[in-house]
Order: C-alpha cells, then structure tokens, then sequence
C-alpha cells in the first residue's frame, strides 16, 4: 500500500486530493507543516506527497517552491480540486446558538461573505486546517461552535451540516502537486514546472519566454520568486505544456544556452479537474 504524506489531518483537503489522485487504496500519513511533508519524502519514510501549490483565490504557496527546490523533489503528477467550504456542528447544535466558528484561516477568509451575514458577532478561532477544526468540534461537542470544513470531514467525525456550499467564490480550486523523490521519464508526458534564472540585463527574460512560443509550447503559468538573501533577484517558475516532445527538448536545450540557472522540477501528464461530490 503506499503512503502518502500530507499537510493536515484525515479529512482535509489534501486527503482527498491524495484519495482522488491515486484512486486506490492508501496510507495517508498526517503532518504538521510542508517541511515535515518534505522531510518525510526525503528520509524515504513515504512514498509520496501531496501538497497545495496555489489557490485560485488566495494565489501561489510562495513558500512550498522554495520547499520543493532545497529537497530536491520532483513533481510527478498534479490535481486540481473543487474546494466547497461547509458548516458543520456536533448533533443537536442549531444555528441560532453559534457563538464560536473555528477553521483554517483561508477557509475563514473564503467563507466572510456568508459569516458576516449570519453570524455578525462570532468569534473566530484559526487552526492549522479545516479537518483539525472539525475534530476538535467532534471531540469537544461544543454547544455554541462550529467549524468551516470539507463534505469528508464532516462525515469521518460525525457532524451535522448545517449550511453547504458558503463559500464566497463558488470558482474556487486549489492546485495540488505530487511529490516523490524521482522523476518521470519525459516520454509520455505532456507538461512541466521548470525554474530558471537570468542575468540583468535588457531583454534577457523575453528571450528565454519567447523560446516556448517559438517552439509551440504553451506558457500556461509564470511565478517569480525571491532568492532568500539577495535582495531584486528572483527565480522564475514556469509551467509549460507541449504536444510534441521534440518541440519541448527542443526548446529547453535553446533556454540552457540562455539561462543563467535551469533546473526542471518535475515532468509529468496534465492534471483533472474535480469538482466535489
């Protein structure tokens, strides 16, 4: 059975995008943070990891690239996940008795709309993620609180839903990143996250882009992102998708010659899209 490590608890996002990418049965391991997401893979402790890249609402993890590139990972797969925010309660908890509401700060931050409408006055409790705050509810049984979390968690820790779908973007996906410690073969495969570095000087990052258009290979995704200690430097991230191989080797052979640094993160085939059950 594999393992797979994760950012979070049983019933977070990230379980589920662990259980629809590989689509069998696996071992979820729970972590505290990405680093010990990347310290896992690293240590050979798991076989995978799946972690959350970028948000269409709340943009790039800035953090987990850097996480990415220091252990040397590779990215074999992605998926992008329909994220539904939920209220959920312990049985018997009504509505018109919620003073507390506990969840991870995005989840809180996505759900304001629906919060400041209809519960004005409660206070709001941030945690490491959405599962953990469901937990807590089913441990604690609170009579006042509630927690903002995923159809999954409310059912692996037996709450009531009172409301679904409250989130203020009904658009809203996150991107999650497979992770191992070896790539892909390139054949077969259709897209790429690569990162690189150029000089200063005029015109030397349109030079390095114009190659993938020059070679038909679509840009679908550029991130800069600072070098830690050197202040106006920044490593480019760049994912690109291609019909041909010879078009992609083609072209990164033209960017090693026009880059000052270029390492490709991972190889792999273009992710689905689900939308929640």
């Amino acid at each position: 059975m594999k393992q797979i490590a994760v950012q979070g608890i049983a019933g977070s996002f990230h379980e589920d995008a662990a259980l629809k990418y590989f689509n069998e049965e696996i071992e979820v391991v729970e972590c505290k943070s990405f680093t010990s997401v990347c310290e896992l893979i690293d240590a050979d402790k798991v076989d995978y990891a799946v972690m959350a890249i970028e948000n269409s609402i709340a943009g790039s993890l800035l953090k987990n690239y850097q996480l990415i590139r220091d252990f040397h990972l590779r990215i074999i797969g992605e998926i992008y996940l329909h994220i539904q925010m939920n209220l959920m309660v312990a049985p018997g908890v009504k509505k018109q008795d919620i003073t507390d509401i506990y969840s991870h700060p995005v989840a809180l931050q996505q759900s304001m709309e629906f919060i400041e409408k209809y519960f004005p006055n409660a206070k709001l409790h941030e945690g490491l993620d959405t599962a953990a705050a469901a937990r807590l509810i089913c441990d604690e049984k609170p009579k006042n609180a509630a927690a903002i979390a995923n159809l999954r968690a409310a059912e692996m820790y037996n709450l009531e839903i009172l409301e679904t779908g409250i989130e203020s973007n009904k658009k809203n996906y996150t991107r999650f990143l497979i992770l191992s410690k070896h790539g892909n073969p390139t054949e077969g495969t259709n897209k790429a996250s690569i990162c690189f570095e150029v000089g200063h000087f005029y015109g030397a990052l349109a030079k390095v882009l114009n190659i993938f258009a020059e070679n038909r290979i679509n840009l679908n995704k550029i991130q800069s992102v600072p070098i830690l200690g050197k202040p106006n430097e920044y490593t480019i991230h760049v994912d690109i998708e291609w019909e041909k191989t010879k078009n992609y080797d083609k072209a990164i052979h033209q960017v090693l010659k026009n880059a000052t640094s270029l390492s490709i993160l991972g190889e792999y085939t273009k992710g689905d899209v689900y939308l929640h059950d």
